[in-house]
């Protein structure tokens, strides 16, 4: 494993197999076995000029189940099939090399599906890399060559969808992703010797690979072959919703996570925003260290005097977090915190920062099935120093629990609380935090408020202005505007 190279894991008892080196092509697809119920796709070797490895793990109808991506700092993946519901009998890991000396045809030929022989003691499956034992090279056998679709618009879980809307039934759209079809060759270099030989039907005899894919129809075969994509890298963010924007300084903002219309997790999920131009630069693998796992639902607030991003919470699928990531935007390196102190997970709460610490309102969190999923109505602090979260004691006329609702500093010295979710009720009403006293109060306003809505935009305009925009009422989408004035 001295030069690079993608290796994965099939099954707590199987052995690891060569999927993909830079001497080779740069894709593959690996029809997983019935009886595996974890996978662990990782990394060996120097990086040198690769990008990042994009993998999918797709079920039977070609739909991705999840999807992860290997950089140089985050060198590993793991699925089990308890995470996944759709996860079925009939699974295929695909896999896509990024970067490199990639060569044009790398690009035009036909992705080889391998189908991995299932593990039992008896029958050891061999590595991809061919062995010498007693001076005698095993034989592997042989594996089809078949050209096959990578590029299918994603279909995720349909628990992040909007309250009262109904989800509707669509076929798939197959569309390119920005990037072209990858043809496999078992390939190696040295004694990692693994070498195919094409037919003219596309099958061919490879060392080291095991079982045989599926027979497809001629004509099936043709129309893939026939269908070759450009490749043309993506110059700005794909659809998205459920993400933050947070600004860094006049001219930067840093955008991370979402989720695309199809209720699939975006495949870029970082990308930097220069105001100056408007122009977008993906960053997820300008960052050094281990990067948020996609999510939606989580905030990302800027700390000016250490120059810092902090991501917290969010949700993914049936999966819900409450983990702390730090961005330090000087020396681009992302650090994940092992804090001390109890928070729960949450997601779509507010965050707000305030002489160095993070102040954590509301939020959905999980509960047991068949309850449904409830609203808070808890402050927790963190405080970055520390490590550490902790509650403190607040007094005063408390918002009721609640969720997508804002949160803005003013004055360094007050929390204005506005609007917010906890099904069926939406609100319009507004809160006010003192941070001196740690004193909740309602505040009463004059002039025509903002209906009740949820999920709303917002942002500070100066000392004592803030602005309202957009949000969700439980049947609409909204598009008005207001600006409260604190006097």
């Amino acid at each position: 494993m001295d030069n690079f190279g993608i290796y994965a894991v099939f099954g707590v008892n199987g052995p690891p197999q060569r999927l993909l080196s830079v001497e080779g092509s740069c894709r593959v697809s690996v029809a997983v076995p019935p009886s595996v119920r974890q996978v662990v796709l990782f990394s060996s070797g120097p990086w040198g000029d690769i990008i990042c490895v994009d993998a999918e793990l797709n079920d039977a109808d070609r739909i991705p189940i999840t999807i992860g991506k290997l950089t140089p700092y985050n060198k590993c993946l793991s699925w089990e099939q308890w995470e996944e519901e759709t996860w079925t009998d009939s699974v295929t890991l695909n896999v896509t090399l990024e970067g490199g000396n990639l060569v044009k045809a790398d690009w035009s030929e036909p992705e080889l599906i391998l189908a991995v022989k299932e593990y039992t003691p008896k029958d050891t499956v061999a590595p991809l890399a061919a062995r010498e034992l007693n001076g005698k090279r095993k034989r592997g056998r042989t594996s089809e060559e078949d050209g096959d679709e990578n590029n299918v618009t994603k279909r995720g879980e349909e628990e992040n969808v909007c309250p009262n809307v109904t989800v509707e039934k669509t076929t798939p759209v197959r569309k390119a992703r920005g990037q072209t079809k990858g043809g496999q060759k078992l390939f190696s270099s040295g004694g990692d010797a693994t070498k195919m030989k094409g037919t003219a039907n596309g099958a061919g005899e490879a060392q080291g690979i095991v079982g045989r894919t599926p027979p497809q129809s001629a004509a099936r075969t043709k129309s893939r072959q026939a269908k070759t994509p450009t490749h043309s890298p993506l110059v700005s963010p794909s659809g998205r919703w459920g993400q933050t924007l947070c600004p860094i300084d006049s001219q930067t903002a840093i955008l991370i996570g979402g989720q695309g219309a199809r209720m699939q997790f975006c495949k870029d999920p970082m990308w930097k925003l220069c105001t100056e131009d408007m122009s977008w630069v993906a960053a997820e693998t300008l960052a050094e260290g281990p990067t948020p796992e996609a999510r939606i639902g989580h905030t990302a607030i800027y700390d000016p005097d250490s120059r810092r991003i902090f991501v917290f919470g969010g949700s993914k699928n049936k999966k819900w977090f409450n983990d702390v990531h730090i961005l330090d935007t000087q020396s681009w390196k992302w650090t994940m915190v092992e804090a001390q102190g109890k928070v729960p997970p949450l997601a779509y709460h507010s965050c707000s920062m305030f002489r160095g610490e993070l102040f954590v309102l509301g939020g959905v969190f999980p509960r047991p099935n068949p309850e449904p999923d409830g609203c808070s109505d808890s402050l927790y602090i963190f405080d970055p120093n520390l490590s550490i979260w902790y509650q403190p004691i607040v007094t005063g006329d408390t918002p009721s629990p609640r969720s997508g609702h804002s949160a803005c500093v003013m004055q360094q010295r007050k929390i204005y609380v506005f609007g917010g979710w906890d099904t069926p009720v939406c609100y319009n009403d507004m809160y006010m935090l003192d941070l001196g006293l740690m004193d909740f109060s309602a505040v009463k306003t004059t002039g025509k408020a903002p209906s009740p809505r949820s999920w709303h935009g917002s942002a500070v305009l100066s000392d004592t202005k803030f602005l309202i925009h957009g949000g969700y009422n439980g049947n609409n989408a909204l598009s008005d505007t207001f600006i409260f004035d604190i006097g």
